[in-house]
């Protein structure tokens, strides 16, 4: 399965909360730099959010719903 960058984060936590409801809704995706953004300050690039190259479209609707705040309704 070949995997694609989506999203880059500067936040440990954000980048781990965009994970864990990305992967409840069954994408496919894990978290490139992410071990060594635990003992050092985040890489050049930030921790990267790569997804299954066949749910990119849907990873990315999600994403933009999860950043929806309740006022864009």
């Amino acid at each position: 399965m070949e995997y694609v960058f989506v999203q880059s984060f500067n936040d440990y936590i954000e980048a781990n909360i965009i994970l864990g409801r990305l992967q409840n809704e069954g994408i496919s995706c894990w978290l490139k730099n992410e071990n060594s953004a635990m003992f050092a300050p985040i890489p050049i690039g930030g921790i990267r959010l790569m997804v299954a190259e066949s749910q990119v479209e849907r990873a990315l609707e999600l994403i933009e719903l999860f950043n929806r705040k309740p006022e864009d309704d």
